[in-house]
């Protein structure tokens, strides 16, 4: 069997789809060797690094930006798909080509733009979601990564449930309570951390609810918040846009700025120990396909505390602390449960690391395999 993964995001590890095909191909390269893997890459993308071992790349000539990538999407890997013969086309992330010459297989990490409006603003983007909204109607079959992602894309693309399967993400192994350890305090110096501190990591678009974050902090800070500073890491963007409400604004608004430590961007490799070193990670998100930092979190043995929402609680089980969507008195609550009682603390990160052993890359593989022997039997 010969599989054909369109490579847009090979080169952007830190997005869900880049770690999503990187993750899927190394393992399925490791549980499946007889499988004849192509990776098409685009035109910005002329020499992949990390490339598995027994994975053929392709090379493609082309414009980038939006339009350029539609091409690649529509023409160019279509075009190659053909060119290498493949039995089964598979597009890591939801933009399949109206038309394939293979069976086409599409993974649909999640359909924000229909779920919630407020990002499906201004016409390229109204049209592109058209665009790949129609062409997930023609896959052979969806992958998807939780139950909730399903439930949505049944709502909003009228999929036949049975034409999709969930195969649920995993952390990387690097995420660990112990395995890694020794960068922790070279980790802590690099971006001047505070002893002991609570977490947030990730973007700040409206759907993260930051804001809601920041109001539960109040609520820390009237009895903790001198000995736990809140620590907000990654690259903030051009604040006080519908998308990006100025937080800092807000964080001023709220007289908790003394509290609060922006460290702005964080390396992939610096993250474990970043979750190792904190006392409790919030995850304040109203939407997910996944949640795939929750997961990596619980699997450093760090508690959680998020919001009750989309597909959390099926990825959380009883590994987090949720809360009410919304409810930012309920998360200040928690916050401060978990830095003041410990054994209840060392309950929950157990609890966290137990379930995060029921997610593994190669479990994911081998169900993403049984997908492609079944759109080949078809």
């Amino acid at each position: 069997m010969h599989i054909a993964f369109n490579g847009w995001f090979w080169d952007q590890p830190h997005t869900g789809s880049g770690q999503y095909l990187r993750h899927l191909l190394h393992h399925l390269r490791r549980i499946a060797p007889d499988l004849q893997l192509t990776l098409v890459l685009p035109p910005h993308i002329p020499n992949p690094d990390t490339l598995p071992a027994n994975v053929t790349a392709v090379a493609t000539s082309g414009s980038s930006g939006n339009w350029g990538k539609v091409w690649f999407e529509q023409r160019t890997f279509p075009a190659v798909v053909a060119q290498v013969k493949a039995d089964i086309a598979h597009v890591p992330y939801w933009a399949a080509p109206l038309s394939s010459p293979a069976r086409l297989v599409t993974t649909i990490l999640d359909v924000i733009p229909l779920a919630l409006p407020e990002y499906a603003q201004g016409f390229k983007q109204r049209l592109y979601t058209s665009l790949v909204t129609a062409s997930a109607r023609g896959s052979s079959h969806t992958v998807t990564i939780s139950q909730a992602a399903k439930d949505d894309i049944v709502k909003h693309l009228q999929l036949p449930p049975d034409s999709i399967t969930v195969t649920h993400l995993a952390a990387d192994e690097a995420y660990h309570p112990r395995l890694g350890a020794e960068r922790d305090a070279e980790i802590k110096r690099k971006y001047q951390l505070p002893d002991d501190f609570v977490l947030y990591l990730g973007g700040f678009d409206v759907r993260k609810r930051v804001n809601q974050l920041l109001l539960a902090y109040t609520y820390v800070t009237q009895a903790q918040g001198d000995e736990f500073p809140l620590v907000l890491a990654g690259r903030e963007p051009q604040w006080g846009t519908p998308v990006f409400p100025d937080m800092r604004a807000y964080a001023q608004q709220l007289k908790i700025t003394d509290y609060l430590r922006w460290i702005g961007y964080v390396d992939e490799a610096d993250k474990p120990s970043l979750y190792r070193l904190a006392r409790v990670f919030v995850y304040p998100t109203r939407y997910e396909g996944f949640g795939l930092p929750l997961l990596e979190a619980m699997a450093s043995g760090t508690p959680v505390v998020a919001n009750e929402v989309s597909c959390l609680p099926e990825i959380a089980g009883d590994g987090a602390y949720l809360v009410r969507d919304g409810e930012a008195r309920a998360m200040g609550g928690a916050i401060l449960a978990l830095l003041l009682q410990e054994p209840f603390r060392d309950s929950l990160i157990n609890q966290g690391l137990a379930r995060a052993t029921a997610f593994s890359w190669r479990k994911t593989a081998k169900e993403t395999l049984a997908v492609y022997q079944r759109v080949m039997a078809m």
